[in-house]
């Protein structure tokens, strides 16, 4: 069994929960995810099996879209609604639809983002949310993000009440936080905010739509017909530039071999995808860091039995 299978994440399990889950349910120990999602945040999870976890890491670093929900008002410890509030400042004003977006077009483009204490991210050692969870705070690295839109799902020309909440579509890159994103619309505005909700709408080139339940992967299992549910490897790498290769030269890839740089690749120092005549996948390569004009695999996927 390989493949990726895009699973639509519940409320109330982590990232790691889902694929313990899966490994049961499918009777096979190699499953990965594909990047952390909090618990409450449901959604596009990509699931990697078999011989597909040699590419999360791509599903990874590609693209995500949320459909979320500020609320103005008060915020919480966890930038979410299941973390204790911590501030509050009642809103005393109308809010205009057009001061929400231009907000939100300041927001849009690069930004620089502080992670939440109560994050995945690694201060000398150890995550974030192990020091939340003692109370210690620690001086958290910004990091510089993309947010490549960001909509106001709400028809409303004012906003008015002690809270105010209205949703949001967000496209973004990789390692942005949207509960982060939600409390800086907050500032923006004036006001302590967290994110109320939020909803993965999709990961790489996986969407809602092409997401299964828990229970619809226990019953393709039952049926023997899970192999139709699980996307091809490729499918994982459609945001890569691809280089397609004649038999002579797959034979060399399939061995790992390096390569002299294609003309057109010369300036590309990322990721690369060699592909068959026919679309299968080979390998991926990456300019050869210290040897000038050459470039080397970094995932060798050919097995011999096709896509």
């Amino acid at each position: 069994m390989e493949g990726i299978l895009p699973l639509f994440k519940p409320a109330g399990m982590t990232s790691h929960d889902c694929v313990f889950k899966l490994r049961k349910i499918l009777k096979t120990k190699k499953v990965g995810h594909t990047g952390t999602l909090d618990p409450d945040v449901t959604g596009v999870l990509p699931i990697c099996i078999g011989r597909a976890t040699k590419v999360a890491e791509y599903i990874t670093d590609a693209g995500k879209a949320y459909e979320g929900e500020v609320t103005l008002g008060f915020s919480t410890e966890t930038e979410d609604a299941s973390g204790l509030e911590v501030s509050r400042l009642p809103i005393n004003r109308v809010i205009s639809r057009r001061e929400v977006l231009d907000v939100l077009s300041t927001l849009t483009g690069e930004i620089e983002q502080t992670p939440p204490m109560y994050s995945a991210v690694k201060v000398n050692g150890k995550r974030l949310y192990e020091y939340a969870r003692k109370g210690i705070e620690v001086e958290r690295p910004s990091r510089m993000v993309t947010i490549y839109s960001l909509e106001l799902l709400d028809e409303r020309d004012e906003f008015a009440g002690e809270t105010i909440t209205f949703k949001f579509r967000a496209v973004c890159s990789k390692g942005t936080y949207i509960r982060t994103l939600a409390v800086m619309i907050g500032e923006k505005l004036g006001y302590p905010a967290h994110m109320s909700s939020l909803v993965r709408i999709r990961s790489a080139s996986y969407s809602l739509e092409d997401c299964l339940t828990f229970s619809e992967i226990e019953e393709l299992m039952a049926k023997g017909e899970i192999e139709r549910a699980l996307k091809p490897i490729a499918s994982a790498l459609l945001n890569l530039p691809k280089y397609r290769i004649n038999d002579t030269l797959a034979e060399k890839v399939k061995n790992g071999v390096r390569l002299r740089i294609p003309e057109e690749f010369s300036n590309h120092s990322g990721p690369i995808v060699l592909e068959g005549m026919s679309g299968q996948v080979f390998a991926i390569y990456q300019k050869h860091p210290e040897k000038d004009g050459l470039m080397k695999p970094v995932k060798v996927l050919w097995t011999g039995s096709g896509e």
